[in-house]
């Protein structure tokens, strides 16, 4: 396996977080890309100043942002080894990367999800939607698929090979619980690792609206639902 390690940051109108999180990011990162899905603002021009790879999605959605990333990734000539996702609002603590990345290293593990612990997360920093829709999810895919899941949080690695092989095709709210699913259904080793989270910089466009929250809510279940019956 390469040893190179790129990070996936799907950002929609994050000037104000973005160059926080590139700056953060530990320097044995080989390429940090910023895909800006249609953003309104200055998003693409810090995260460039900042040294990130900036490429542009104007179809809206994370699952869209983040094949966008990958996309880019399929054409290069040297293939990353590992693939780091993390939002660009800087709720999470990108120099926790270390310790996400450290089990596919040191023990061969396929896929490491960053699981948002109650004792870690800074208060207001989740939503009642976001805690109940974690909980949902994660007790059915228990139930169905006897997976042993906490959160479905956006800081996550997985080597690269195996996440092509998931043949990832959600292009909005269910990103992460797909990836999670075809994860447990291919048989590959995964592992939560506990992360601090904090109150992220500007509104979130998902758990920040009622109409996000039903979306991202329908769309995980949709997917879940979708398994239990393959």
């Amino acid at each position: 396996m390469s040893e190179k390690i790129i990070v996936i940051i799907p950002a929609f109108n994050e000037e104000a977080s973005i160059g926080k999180v590139i700056q953060e990011i530990p320097k044995i990162v080989s390429e940090i890309i910023v895909v800006s899905n249609n953003s309104t603002d200055r998003t693409a021009e810090v995260a460039k100043k900042a040294g990130a790879t900036v490429l542009f999605e104007t179809k809206k959605g994370y699952g869209y942002a983040c094949l966008k990333g990958m996309k880019y990734i399929s054409e290069k000539m040297e293939k990353p080894g590992i693939i780091v996702f993390l939002d660009g609002d800087y709720s999470d603590y990108p120099q926790e990367l270390t310790k996400i990345i450290e089990p596919i290293l040191s023990d061969n593990i396929d896929m490491v999800i960053g699981s948002r612990v109650s004792k870690w997360r800074e208060k207001g920093s989740m939503t009642f939607p976001q805690r109940f829709g974690n909980w949902l999810a994660t007790s059915l895919m228990k139930l169905f698929f006897n997976a042993n899941f906490t959160d479905l949080g956006p800081f996550r690695a997985i080597k690269y090979s195996k996440l092509l092989q998931l043949n990832m095709q959600d292009k909005t709210y269910g990103w992460t619980v797909e990836m999670q699913l075809k994860a447990i259904k291919q048989n590959l080793t995964y592992i939560e690792v506990p992360v601090h989270y904090k109150n992220r910089i500007g509104v979130s466009k998902v758990s920040g609206t009622i109409k996000g929250a039903i979306f991202a809510g329908v769309k995980i279940l949709t997917w879940i639902f979708k398994y239990s019956f393959k």
